[in-house]
């Protein structure tokens, strides 16, 4: 029985599809001005874990996640580097993209983008209107935020105590400062198109709402993203969606933590960001994800040296054990339970990881006693599987995988046997330069191990196998 922690309400609740074997889930995807941080990444794979895990539990799951590529923040970010929307957006989505992919994030189901589903939003905000939820002002519309008797129920918040600020900004054409934009009026040299209330275009909140009913129909299960999105977004979110249609908009209400550095929120509002792109580039995906699974997802996170040093060592252990056995049978049954408790609540991966290092190390223990440990690798394997973990076994030839743990152990990258072989060598030339002969002795020694010999000469080193 999978129990979830719904932020409506705030409390444990089993997870029950509204259609039996089926599951509906939208995520709040990227607002595409400036490429992805590092608390981009820890929310894509929060979700693609939970994703995965349903998936894995024998539920059919439509993933969606739509990709903001109209708002206030991309028109600035593009006129400050002189460019358009569309060249600015199509870069930095495909940003996006390729770090989710090096994370092993799956690609969506349906990846909407905005601008396509603008006659969607002005069907919405016209029921609104009809409803007198919404009004036309000044050519932008607004939502009257006290018409919803609702409003608060997923903040925790009373609107009488809201107060006019940073994110809820006051204007002079509303009737309510607490109101909020439906609907933006054309303003020169912005993207625009024709909607019942002159040239315009849709605020944020409205893209959401509109493109979820469109791709999952009212009610879906599970409506996800940051926890920075609780309040306005997703509070917003729920008013428009409900009162346009007057019954239940999401079902279960999920939120991961945020990334902290220094115990300071990463994030493009404060400027205190970690570029993920860089990040990959500087420990790998399978690393970074191996460190976002290691917390809860509702937790926040502690993006450190230390604690990524930590990941890339946990991930070695990893591959090291998947390469040292060899599966047999079927998988360890107990080691599945276990892991399936630890998921069940809350799909807690950082009680999974544990399951999953227990068992490589009580493999570990069987190999080196000379014991089979076929079941508990294949335990093992299916588990990362499910996890999204890479434990690079696939598709390996016996001289690549001998590589990788020689590879690793003097901090040379991952790649093909004959790069892997070029950065140990230049290690190797670098050691002997520096008169450090026990490097440069130890991984000759290393590599004649996996039969691989290498000569030194005048004309430089070559190598070859035995």
């Amino acid at each position: 029985m999978i129990t979830v922690y719904n932020t409506l309400g705030r409390t444990l609740e089993t997870f029950e599809p509204l259609q039996p074997g089926r599951v509906g889930m939208y995520v709040c995807g990227p607002t595409v001005q400036s490429p992805p941080h590092i608390g981009h990444g820890r929310s894509a794979v929060a979700f693609d874990v939970i994703r995965r895990y349903l998936i894995w539990r024998g539920l059919e799951v439509r993933f969606v996640q739509n990709i903001t590529d109209v708002d206030d923040k991309i028109i600035a970010r593009a006129a400050q580097l002189d460019i358009s929307t569309e060249t600015l957006v199509k870069d930095i989505s495909e940003r996006f993209l390729t770090s989710y992919r090096q994370l092993g994030v799956m690609d969506p189901d349906v990846a909407p983008a905005a601008t396509r589903h603008v006659p969607e939003m002005i069907d919405l905000i016209d029921r609104l209107t009809d409803q007198g939820l919404a009004y036309p002002s000044g050519g932008d519309v607004y939502f009257r935020v006290r018409r919803f008797d609702g409003y608060g129920a997923l903040s925790g918040r009373k609107v009488d105590q809201l107060r006019t600020g940073v994110r809820i900004e006051p204007g002079i054409d509303k009737e309510d400062p607490l109101d909020f934009a439906l609907w933006k009026g054309a303003k020169s040299g912005e993207p625009s198109w024709p909607s019942p209330w002159g040239e315009g275009r849709p605020g944020w909140h409205i893209e959401c709402s509109a493109m979820s009913a469109k791709y999952l129909g009212l009610p879906f299960d599970i409506h996800a993203g940051g926890a920075d999105l609780i309040f306005p977004h997703h509070e917003n979110e729920i008013a428009q969606s409900e009162g346009a249609s007057g019954g239940l908009f999401a079902r279960y209400w999920l939120h991961n933590g945020m990334v902290n550095l220094g115990g300071e929120k990463l994030s493009k509002s404060t400027g205190h960001i970690i570029d993920l792109a860089e990040a990959i580039d500087h420990y790998s995906g399978p690393v970074l994800r191996l460190f976002f699974l290691r917390a809860a997802y509702r937790s926040p996170i502690e993006y450190s040296e230390a604690a990524l040093t930590d990941a890339r060592a946990g991930l070695e252990r990893l591959r090291s054990f998947a390469r040292r056995g060899r599966s047999a049978g079927g998988p360890d049954q107990e080691v599945l339970d276990r892991f399936v408790t630890a998921m069940d609540d809350d799909f807690n991966t950082s009680v999974g990881l544990g399951v999953l290092f227990e068992a490589v190390r009580e493999g570990n223990t069987r190999l080196d006693q000379g014991e089979e440990a076929g079941s508990i690798l294949a335990a093992v394997l299916e588990i990362a599987e499910v996890l999204g973990i890479d434990l690079g076994t696939g598709g390996l030839d016996d001289l690549t995988r001998a590589l990788l743990e020689v590879a690793h152990r003097y901090g040379v990258g991952e790649g093909s046997a004959e790069q892997m072989m070029e950065q140990l060598l230049a290690t190797r030339t670098a050691s002997r330069q520096a008169r450090d002969w026990a490097t440069a002795d130890a991984i000759r020694d290393d590599l004649a191990q996996i039969d691989i010999v290498i000569e030194d000469s005048a004309d430089g080193t070559r190598w070859y196998r035995r």
